[in-house]
C-alpha cells in the first residue's frame, strides 16, 4: 500500500497548479489521504535599523491529512504540516504533528503537536493578510498557539443535541506552555518545564452569523501562568467583525529578584477588533481589512532595570490590509501597520533586550511602521 500510495502522490504533487484545494491522493476502502501546501512570497519594508521586521520572510509549507473509517461510529485521523523559511532569520518547523480517534457525536481525543486549546478564541482575530496573530503567543498566554505533547478532546454539536455548541478540553505536558523566558530577559533562564490544562467553549448562536467563545488555561507547577479569553465573531456573506479580550498573570515572571525580594508578577491584557469585507468580481475576489490590536504589561516601567523604559504597550498598532483571491489557489496581499507603540514603550525595546546593549535608532527602528507585501500560491 505504500508503494501504491507514493506512486500516486508523487505525479499528483507535480500537477498541484491544476488542483483547487488539497490533493486527494488515496481514497479506497475507507482509507483517505490528502495533501496540500503553499508557497508565500512574502517581504517587510520598514525602517533599515528595525532587525527584528525587515526584509524577506518567504516561506513554504506542505502538509498530509488522512483518515481510516474504522465502524460506522468510529474514525481514525492525523495530520503533518512542515514549514520551511527562507529569509534571513531562515528555520524550519512541523507545524503540526498529531493522531486521534473520532467517535461522531461522542467527539474526538488527539495526542501530538496541535493548536493550544485557547486558539479557538485567538483565531477570531488572527484573520489579517499578514500582522495580527498577537494573541497566540504561549510566552504571554498559556495554550494560544502550537505547541507540543497535548492530548485533547472536542466535541461538536454538543454530542448531536445543540447545534453549533462545542467544547474542549486540553492537557499538554511540556514547557511550551509555561513561559521558559522572562519578559525582559531573552536568554531562556529563569522557568523549568510545566505542564498545562485549559478548556474553551463557543457556539454558533442559531443561523444568525454570530459566534461567541469563552476560555481559560492554566499552567502547573511553580511557574503559575493563567489566561483567560472571550470573543464575538460575525460572519454573515461578505461581512465579517470580530473582537477579542484576553488577560494572563505568571507568577514571578519578571526577572528581577534579589536576597530581599521576590521577583513580581507579569500581569497582562490585551483587546483586538477587526472588520473585513469582501467584494466579489468576475475574475476573483477583493477583501479589505481594517483592526486595532494592543497589548499591555501592567506596571512594566517599575519592574524593569531598563532606566530607559517608560510605557507599558507590548504591541499597539492599527492594521490596513487588502486580500485580492485571484482563484482559489493564488492570492496577493498588502498589509499596512500603523505602529503606535512608542520608542519608551516595552514592546519597542522588549525584542532588543537580547543583544544586551542597543542603540537609540534601534529603538525607535522597532517602533516604526512597516508594509507586508506578498504572493500566495495554495493547493
Amino acid at each position: 500500500m505504500k508503494r501504491n500510495l507514493l506512486a500516486i502522490a508523487i505525479p499528483a504533487l507535480l500537477v498541484a497548479g491544476t488542483a483547487s484545494a488539497s490533493i486527494e491522493v488515496w481514497n479506497k476502502d475507507g482509507n483517505k489521504v490528502d495533501f496540500y501546501g503553499r508557497v508565500y512570497a512574502l517581504n517587510y519594508i520598514t525602517d533599515r535599523d528595525n532587525q527584528t521586521g525587515e526584509g524577506d520572510k518567504t516561506t513554504a509549507r506542505l502538509g498530509m491529512s488522512g483518515q481510516t473509517q474504522i465502524t460506522d461510529g468510529l474514525s481514525g485521523y492525523g495530520r503533518w504540516e512542515y514549514e520551511a523559511k527562507t529569509g534571513s532569520d531562515a528555520d524550519n518547523e512541523t507545524r503540526y504533528a498529531y493522531a486521534g480517534l473520532n467517535f461522531g457525536d461522542f467527539g474526538s481525543f488527539d495526542y501530538g503537536r496541535n493548536d493550544g486549546v485557547l486558539k479557538t478564541l485567538t483565531s477570531y482575530t488572527d484573520v489579517l493578510p499578514e500582522f495580527g496573530g498577537d494573541a497566540s503567543n504561549n510566552d504571554i498566554y498559556a495554550l494560544t498557539a502550537r505547541t507540543k505533547a497535548v492530548a485533547t478532546y472536542r466535541n461538536s454539536d454538543f454530542f448531536g443535541l445543540v447545534n453549533g455548541l462545542r467544547f474542549a478540553v486540553q492537557y499538554a505536558d511540556n514547557g511550551d506552555n509555561s513561559s521558559t523566558q522572562y519578559l525582559n530577559n531573552h536568554d531562556r533562564t529563569g522557568h523549568d518545564s510545566a505542564e498545562a490544562w485549559g478548556s474553551v467553549i463557543d457556539w454558533d448562536v442559531l443561523d444568525t452569523g454570530l459566534s461567541i467563545g469563552a476560555g481559560y488555561a492554566q499552567t502547573g507547577g511553580h511557574k503559575d501562568a493563567k489566561a483567560w479569553s472571550a470573543g464575538v465573531k460575525y460572519d454573515n456573506d461578505n461581512l465579517y467583525l470580530a473582537a477579542l479580550y484576553i488577560q494572563g498573570k505568571q507568577k514571578a515572571g519578571w526577572d528581577n529578584a534579589s536576597t530581599t525580594r521576590k521577583a513580581d508578577d507579569l500581569k497582562t491584557k490585551g483587546f483586538e477588533l477587526v472588520a473585513q469585507y469582501g467584494i466579489d468580481f468576475d475574475i476573483g475576489r477583493l477583501t479589505p481589512s481594517v483592526a486595532y490590536i494592543q497589548h499591555k504589561v501592567k506596571d512594566a516601567s517599575s519592574l524593569t532595570n531598563d532606566s530607559g523604559l517608560k510605557g507599558n504597550d507590548l504591541a499597539k498598532y492599527v492594521d490596513v490590509g487588502l486580500t485580492y483571491d485571484f482563484n482559489k489557489n493564488l492570492s496577493a496581499i498588502v498589509d499596512y501597520k500603523i505602529n503606535l507603540l512608542d520608542k519608551d514603550d516595552i514592546g519597542a525595546r522588549r525584542a532588543l533586550y537580547e543583544d544586551g546593549t542597543f542603540t537609540k535608532s534601534q529603538i525607535k527602528a522597532t517602533a516604526k511602521d512597516t508594509v507586508a507585501l506578498g504572493l500566495i500560491y495554495q493547493f
